[in-house]
């Protein structure tokens, strides 16, 4: 194995949101990240963080991310939410996304979260089939539903 994974920290931010943006490029969403390596900072160092990161790291070099959050269910009681996981192009097949996911893992089962869940595009069979293959569910009859800034402020005003 030729990349550590590790804890992230504040001086990762800026390769974190290069990563960030790789992957909605890979999404075919070029456009759609508007937070700052600021955002990150704040978010994620602050004394009440919005997020983990553990990061894969090689040669100095960050790599891939796991970006992770504590959410709550009211069916199984505390889980965490698996934002992204990305590795980028050029490093991926060496074993870093498994790593990093493996990561997550194992940080929710030493802090006994009682699920770890996260949204796949469709259209991304690898990683469909490489979740599949570690033992999670594929619930292919659920949607997500969003709800943007703009249509947010929509609805606040309009009711």
């Amino acid at each position: 194995m030729s990349f550590t994974i590790r804890k992230g920290k504040k001086a990762d931010m800026q390769a974190v949101l290069n990563l960030i943006t790789e992957l909605a490029v890979f999404e075919k969403e070029p456009d759609a990240v508007e937070i700052t390596v600021n955002d990150l900072l704040n978010d994620g160092f602050s004394e009440h963080p919005k997020f983990k990161i553990f990061v894969a790291e090689e040669d100095e070099k960050i790599i891939g991310i796991a970006l992770f959050y504590e959410r709550y269910s009211t069916w199984k009681g505390r889980t965490i939410h698996l934002e992204d996981l990305i590795v980028t192009k050029n490093r991926q097949k060496i074993g870093a996304g498994k790593a990093l996911y493996s990561a997550v893992l194992q940080y929710a089962h030493n802090n006994n979260f009682n699920r770890v869940a996260w949204e796949v595009i469709d259209w991304n069979k690898n990683a469909i089939d490489f979740y599949k293959s570690t033992g999670a569910t594929y619930l292919n009859d659920w949607s997500v539903v969003q709800m943007n800034k703009e249509n947010l402020a929509k609805f606040i005003e309009n009711n």
